[in-house]
This record gives C-alpha cells, structure tokens and sequence, in this order.
C-alpha cells in the first residue's frame, strides 16, 4: 500500500517483497485443492480460477496483522484555525484537541511553534498548511506531518479521511461514504442503529468503514462481527481517533473479507439484528442482489430486525433504488419493509 504521493513509510504497512505472480501460482494451486477437497461448495472461493480472491484474502490479513497501532496526533483545519486565531489574538494558552476533537487539552502559543502537554511540537507553517486543506485530515509522526490519504492495489480506489463537524469521513475514490450534508457521520451511524432497536444478542455489520455503526451498536449488543473489504479502509481507521472502539472494545469482532462470501460461513439465526450499509451501489458488488438479501434473511434470527441503508428518499436515485431493494427484501422473505427517512433506508423484519 502507498499513500497517493508514493510515500511507502507513511502508513507503517508490512509489503511482501516477493513475487506476486509466485504467491498467485500457490493460491491458485489451493484454489484447485480446496476444489477436491470441498466438491459441493459451488460457485465460490473454492473455485480454482477464483485462487486471486484467495491470494488477495490472505496478503488482506497478513496487512492487517502487521499495521502498527499507534495513537498518532491527528489534526484538521477545525484545530489549526483555532490555533491560528490564538496566536493572532496574542495568547499564550489555547484550548484545542490532538485527536480531532475526542478530547480536549492545553497546548501554549509561542513565536515559532505550538507545544501540547505530551511534548508535541507543531510548527506555524504545518498549521498554516493543515488549515489550507479542508478536505483532508493529518498525522504527525517523527515531526513530519502526512496527510491521511492512501491508494488502495486491491481496489485500485483511493481512500482518504475528510474532517468534519465531529467524527471525520471516508472518502473512496471521491464518494463520501458517509452522510454528510446535515448531519455528521457519527450522528448517520446512530441513527440506522436506532432505527432498530432495542436490540440484544449478536449484531452483523456489513460493512466496517471506519467502524461508527460497530461502535454505536455494541453499546446495547452482546457481540457485534464486522466485516471488512479493503484494508485501506482498516488502515484509514487506525490513524482516525474516532474509531478507536474499532480496535479497543472487545464486544467487536472484525473479519476480513467480502461480506457476499463471508455471510455463507455464518450459521442460520445467528444474528438478532443485521446492520446493513453498504458503499454507493457503483462501489457496492453484490451487496444490492437478492441472493445476499436472502443471505441476510438465513443468518438473521426469527424476530430479528434488518436496517437497509440505501439513499436520501427524496432523490432521483434514492426513488429509483428504494423500489428496487424493497421489492428483493420481500422476495428474500423479509416482511413488514418500512421506510426509515431519517436514517436514509429501511427496516425489514423476519416474520
């Protein structure tokens, strides 16, 4: 992985050395195995023409594994403009935040730089160059300043964090993954989770991101499984001080994969409540078909309750999808499809 200006340090990412095409050959060779060994898997991971999916799975977990945890200061233009108006006011104390704002603290005014209580120095032409881009959120590490901005070799997409009014949001390939007009991304999370409570037992989400919606629901769930495409988004999530829960509440279990084929290894009535959000449709594979809503149904206990993020209800694509999701949810046999305008999608019940 390398951020968009090719520095390969800037994420502290593990990279094989050797040879792809000698790692495809192998998993290709495993494909074929687990062919023999699992006749009856049909059209799946199992196939050996599909042994890239299982090259790229095991390089997704190998990436994750090695990723460095470290809570890194981060910082957006909302904390170098307040910084900025401290010194143009002449104080020599500013209240502001090193994690975008999760807490705050004291950092003291000087001619040449801004010094936090843990020894961190920002200098005023990194703050100057923070407060310039709105659209991008920064780390500082070693006292060098990255913008957290990377290009994902499994999606071919880039992916990159954009500060908002609280939680910030992912951006992929241009598209924000989140609601942000009108509402912050940490706000859309509670809300797809409040439209189906109150809930208890096992919760299944889609769709990690940043892990918001995996955050807002193990609050009340026993246990929450997420799941993950691209590593990107898990490496974006680890600089991003809101999704701390992501790696620290022990309630969430993140799994890496493609949430079409994971969701076959899950047992029938596994789950009381299936938090469904995925990517824009353009972005979403097969997380709109009818086969994975009737995946959805199998995995959700009796009772359980499905929230579908689609769209704004009221756009031309948002009236164009809704017709389309609720038809397939009643075909997979979801009952009672209601609309949900507030959370931007719908609740579907198993009967």
């Amino acid at each position: 992985m390398r951020n968009v200006f090719g520095n390969e340090r800037a994420l502290h990412l593990h990279t094989f050395q050797g040879s792809s095409e000698r790692y495809y050959l192998f998993f290709l060779l495993a494909g074929s195995l687990l062919v023999i060994l699992n006749p009856g898997k049909g059209t799946s991971l199992y196939q050996p023409e599909n042994g890239l999916l299982l090259f790229r799975k095991v390089l997704f977990l190998a990436e994750i594994k090695t990723i460095e945890i470290k809570p890194y200061p981060v910082f957006s233009h909302f904390q170098a403009k307040a910084l900025y108006d401290a010194k143009q006011a002449g104080r020599s104390v500013v209240v502001t935040s090193m994690d975008l704002g999760v807490h705050a603290i004291e950092a003291q005014i000087h001619q040449e730089q801004v010094s936090f209580p843990d020894g961190t120095l920002l200098t005023w032409d990194d703050i100057v160059r923070i407060m310039s881009d709105t659209e991008a959120c920064f780390y500082l590490c070693d006292s060098s300043l990255h913008p957290i901005r990377l290009y994902s070799e499994l999606s071919g997409r880039s992916y990159s964090l954009m500060p908002c009014a609280d939680a910030p949001a992912l951006i992929i390939a241009g598209f924000p993954m989140h609601r942000i007009k009108n509402i912050t991304p940490l706000k859309a999370a509670a809300a797809m989770v409040d439209a189906i409570q109150p809930f208890r037992g096992a919760v299944l989400d889609t769709a990690t991101g940043l892990g918001y919606t995996a955050i807002a629901a193990a609050a009340t769930a026993t246990g929450v499984v997420t799941v993950e495409l691209d590593p990107a988004s898990l490496q974006i999530a680890q600089l991003n001080p809101w999704s701390a829960g992501l790696f620290t509440d022990p309630k969430i279990t993140r799994i890496a994969g493609d949430s079409a084929r994971e969701i076959e290894h899950f047992s029938e009535g596994r789950f009381s409540a299936v938090i469904h959000d995925p990517p824009t449709v353009s972005l979403a594979g097969d997380l709109y078909s009818g086969l994975f809503y009737r995946e959805l149904f199998r995995v959700l206990k009796p009772g359980g309750r499905l929230f579908h993020y689609i769209a704004d209800p009221e756009s031309s694509t948002g009236k164009r999808l809704y017709k389309g999701v609720i038809r397939r949810l009643y075909d997979a046999g979801f009952s009672n499809v209601t609309q949900k305008p507030h959370a931007f999608g719908v609740v579907a019940f198993k009967g």
